[in-house]
């Protein structure tokens, strides 16, 4: 097994097509690094370029500390895991999972030696004959790892490897690979857009939007920490809720953010990690607030608001409501029976509100005793770039358009 580190991977293609970058993160050996994202975030087109099935644009990739950008990927010794089903369908499973080593030459001993081992930790050795067809969902899925395992390489690159299973077989896989990540002590990095996924499988996890490097941290970091408003609302089920271009006053030494007619106050837990407050008191500077739905009680002592059901929905079997407490905010609380029009009362933990600047959408809390810095993680305290910032880097990076063919 081995370390992975990436410097400042980009991917631009000739038409100024932007799909990574200056990526940078790396992982200890043996940890299990997730990398996630929106639709088009560049997560698979990143596991890509790490495998070596695409080239990069800039940036260097290290696999056990030696650079790997001049190797072809058969001499990165990485395995590679798709989700859709990539098994020969002719062969056998002990010979799908042989075939990556016959074509390397091994000794046919060794290969029949690991391909036993592996499939009786899999749990495949009463099927190792059978072809594809003749397996269950689950099967294909395992055999599809055991071929990687058998490798033994140093690093294992899973791009979706959950999608299109259905809920139960998802969790049941889910599970799978994070008890198969620590009995072979592999590095893993998995692609997923599946924010549960990520948050209970992960070490640490990777956020993209858009190409960028949002924030690497720990599950628990990201949901408590997060740098910017993307990374608030992308961690967490169901969504933050967001209480955009709130202005901040101090009414008798008390601070509130004000929204349409409404305000709330500021606590003191909030402000001691607000070092810029005073550069929004009074003067027009505007804050996006962000409240989690499980930070907010219904119908509770101590209401700050009360408001109208306009809408209604569910997340992991657990009802949602929606609720009007304003001209322009809605705030999405957990109600198990959300009947349209039906008047509720909301009581937010303040001590739990986000902040984020209204123009960066970068946090302008800083973080607390509370954070739980993780010892493989020298990216902790990176900060994505300002709007300007990226167009600048954007604007100096892309590679000129490659004349036209004359016909």
């Amino acid at each position: 097994m081995a370390n992975l580190k990436l410097a400042g991977v980009s991917k631009i293609y000739p038409s100024g097509k932007m799909a990574l970058f200056n990526v940078s993160f790396s992982s200890a050996d043996g940890e299990f690094i997730v990398v996630t994202g929106g639709a088009s975030c560049g997560k698979s087109t990143l596991l890509r370029i790490i495998a070596g099935l695409e080239e990069g644009t800039a940036g260097d990739i290290y696999i056990g500390d030696k650079m790997v950008n001049e190797l072809e990927p058969k001499e990165r010794d990485v395995a590679m895991v798709f989700g859709s089903n990539t098994l020969y369908p002719s062969l056998s499973v002990a010979d799908n999972m042989a075939f990556g080593l016959k074509m390397r030459n091994m000794p046919t001993a060794v290969v029949n030696q690991r391909v036993k081992v592996v499939a009786e930790m899999l749990g495949l050795d009463d099927v190792l004959y059978r072809k594809p067809k003749a397996l269950t969902s689950t099967q294909r899925l395992l055999t599809t790892y055991g071929r990687a395992i058998v490798r033994e390489p140093k690093v294992y690159l899973l791009d979706e490897p959950l999608s299109g299973l259905d809920d139960n077989l998802r969790d049941q896989m889910r599970n799978v690979l994070i008890n198969l990540q620590a009995r072979v002590k592999g590095t893993f990095i998995l692609a997923t857009k599946n924010i549960s996924e990520a948050m209970s499988m992960a070490t640490r996890i990777v956020v993209l939007k858009e190409g960028f490097v949002q924030q690497v941290d720990t599950p628990a970091n990201l949901y408590d920490y997060p740098a910017n408003a993307y990374v608030g609302f992308f961690v967490g089920s169901p969504t933050m809720n967001f209480i955009q271009r709130a202005t901040v006053e101090r009414e008798d030494g008390i601070v509130y953010c004000c929204f349409d007619d409404k305000k709330l106050p500021v606590p003191r837990n909030i402000l001691d990690r607000w070092p810029t407050v005073e550069e929004y008191i009074g003067t027009g500077k505007q804050v996006t607030l962000g409240i989690r739905p499980e930070d907010i009680a219904v119908d509770a002592a101590g209401a700050q608001f009360t408001g109208t059901v306009c809408g209604a929905d569910s997340v992991d079997g657990r009802g949602l409501g929606e609720i009007d407490i304003s001209k322009n905010v809605s705030l999405t609380v957990f109600l198990e029976q959300a009947a349209k029009g039906d008047t509720h009362s909301l009581t937010i933990d303040l001590s739990r509100l986000y902040v984020f600047d209204c123009e960066t959408q970068l946090t302008v809390l800083s973080r607390d005793a509370g954070y739980v810095p993780d010892e493989n993680n020298p990216d902790a305290d990176f900060v994505p770039l300002t709007r300007e910032e990226t167009e600048e880097r954007i604007r100096q990076f892309t590679p000129p358009e490659k004349p036209k063919k004359k016909r």
